[in-house]
């Protein structure tokens, strides 16, 4: 019975080890079953990215194929490794659940996790990126225009390059109309009539003001043109008159030249030249003033009667003729009766006048203003003084003659337009008014009148509806250099009202430049000197802000541009500003 008892503990006890055994085995399985379902779904994932392991190529980086070197791994099974009949006997393995698979892998062993690894590690990288592209992407339209709206000019230009989404929100006239009238607009400088080796290359020099950036624009049109005005609106600037060498085509030479009449309009955000309606008589250097009108404005189409008769209406003492009789009486008197019927049309009625009233679609556009430009002056196809004048309208595209101005005006030197009057100074020291609306000159005298050196003419400007001068005189006092006097640019303003002159501020440089330029825009005035002194072209580039209780002007560069061209652009330049 003792030995029943023996036997029973012995085949109790051979079951507990053969469970244990078994429950080992089971484990091993169990562990190398989800190796193999990871090693698959690895394999599923590089198919899906366009990884094939098994396309590689069966030759390692030192040469020799790696075939043999590790067989099945790709099965997830490291048990299945080529091995020799001889050592599989001796050690006993045997296929465990089915038959044994077997495959080739150019791989060593541990290299495959490496670089699966290695892949997993991009794919993440990837998926990052694309999904932050997708939530650039799927921004609403209407907060991705908001924030290309406060971008600079210059990175607007580059973020346009980004898709084609973002460039067409950034043209709409919608989006131009609110970077118009938003406050995220900065000054930008342009720079014309450049000459460089004797040739007018019609290179256009363009400063950032507020990042102190200097570009260049290539022109072909205006290449070999030069003695042109310029005058800006809105985002465009237009290019007037001009001439250009017949002999010597592209160089400054005017021995035997042409005389243009016609009109250029440059757009910087497109950087593109369009040909507007020409001018009716060729200029050189002609005189410019731009203005915005209203929508139902009207231009006279007959100004004949008025270039026969050219009377001069002044304005002394602050009582104007027009203004402050407005039922033209005064005229009458002094004219007595040398207007019979007929004449009378010579007054400025408008019933007795045919005018233009178009309509256009550019009306009902958002944002479009309709302007006019005029040309005043300059030099004819002759090289003879001009005293006549047009006027173009943006509505109808048509240029129309205006009344000239009198007879003892003088040439004029210079002109800007301010609260709708058109305002030209002549060098015979005489100021003059074209009203736009109403349509003929006025004369003014003011007193006392700024002193000027004679070979300096002065320069008008207008800023924030208030006209100013640039005049050059002599310093007396502390302004004394040994026995001479120094010369010194001074800012004066007009007083509209009482017509008095009030120095405002002085210009901290020397008058070196016989042709400054100074434009003004908001209360912003830009002035820039070029000449040419020790064998070498300097410009210096000045600003000064009105708002400013001071007053005082201010560089904002020097050097950057004349170094490399000729000194005969200190006579060609043309300068203008825009906010974009």
């Amino acid at each position: 019975m003792y030995s029943k008892r023996l036997n029973g503990e012995e085949s109790l006890h051979r079951d507990f080890e053969s469970l244990s055994m078994s429950k080992r085995l089971v484990r091993s399985v169990s562990q190398k079953l989800r190796k193999r379902s990871n090693r698959v779904d690895g394999e599923e994932e590089d198919d899906m990215r366009g990884v094939s392991l098994k396309c590689l190529t069966l030759y390692g980086r030192g040469g020799g194929c790696k075939v043999g070197a590790d067989t099945g791994e790709e099965y997830g099974d490291p048990s299945s490794r080529r091995r020799s009949s001889a050592s599989e006997e001796g050690k006993g393995y045997k296929p465990i659940c089915g038959i044994e698979e077997t495959g080739v892998d150019c791989f060593s062993y541990g290299v495959r996790e490496k670089f699966w690894k290695k892949n997993n590690r991009k794919s993440s990288e990837l998926q990052e990126s694309v999904q932050n592209s997708r939530m650039h992407i799927f921004l609403p339209d209407e907060i991705l225009e908001m924030c290309l709206l406060r971008l600079p000019l210059t990175s607007l230009m580059n973020a346009r390059l980004v898709c084609k989404k973002w460039k067409y929100l950034s043209t709409t006239p919608r989006f131009l109309q609110m970077r118009r009238e938003g406050f995220y607009q900065s000054p930008w400088l342009f720079l014309f009539g450049g000459v460089k080796d004797g040739y007018c290359s019609g290179d256009i020099h363009v400063l950032d003001v507020f990042q102190d950036q200097w570009h260049r624009i290539h022109a072909d049109v205006l290449r070999g043109r030069f003695m042109f005005s310029v005058a800006s609106m809105q985002e465009d600037i237009y290019i007037v008159g001009g001439c250009s060498s017949l002999t010597n085509f592209g160089r400054v030479d005017r021995s035997s030249f042409k005389t243009h009449k016609g009109v250029l309009v440059f757009s910087p955000l497109t950087k593109s030249l369009r040909k507007v309606a020409s001018m009716r008589y060729a200029r050189s250097m002609p005189i410019l003033g731009i203005s915005e009108v209203s929508s139902d404005f009207s231009l006279i189409q007959n100004h004949q009667s008025r270039q026969d008769r050219r009377f001069s209406r002044s304005r002394i003492g602050g009582v104007s003729d027009v203004y402050g009789d407005p039922h033209r009486l005064s005229l009458r008197r002094q004219y007595g009766t040398a207007f019979d019927e007929n004449e009378c049309s010579l007054l400025p009625n408008r019933k007795s006048h045919k005018f233009i009233r178009q309509k256009n679609d550019q009306e009902n556009l958002k944002g479009f203003k309709r302007f006019v430009l005029i040309a005043v002056g300059g030099l004819g196809s002759w090289d003879e003084p001009l005293d006549s004048g047009e006027i173009y309208d943006s509505l109808s595209n048509k240029w129309i003659d205006i009344q000239r101005l009198p007879i003892d005006f003088g040439i004029v030197c210079s002109g800007v337009v301010c609260k709708g009057i058109f305002y030209v100074y002549s060098e015979a020291d005489k100021l003059a008014g074209y009203d736009i609306e109403r349509g003929f000159w006025m004369g003014f005298q003011t007193s006392p009148f700024p002193p000027r050196v004679n070979e300096y003419y002065p320069k008008l400007v207008s800023c924030n509806g208030q006209l100013f001068m640039f005049s050059v005189s002599w310093c007396e006092g502390d302004g004394q250099i040994g026995h001479r006097n120094k010369a010194v640019r001074k800012l004066w303003e007009l007083d509209l009202m009482y017509l008095t002159w009030t120095e405002v501020s002085v210009h901290p440089d020397a008058p070196m430049d016989w042709n400054t330029a100074f434009v003004a825009d908001r209360n912003l005035i830009f002035g820039l000197e070029m000449f040419k002194i020790f064998g070498q072209v300097l410009d210096f580039l000045t600003v000064c802000d009105l708002s400013d209780v001071g007053r005082n002007w201010s560089h904002i560069s020097r050097n950057h541009v004349a170094h490399e061209l000729d000194a005969s652009s200190c006579m060609t330049k043309s300068l203008a500003v825009l906010h974009l």
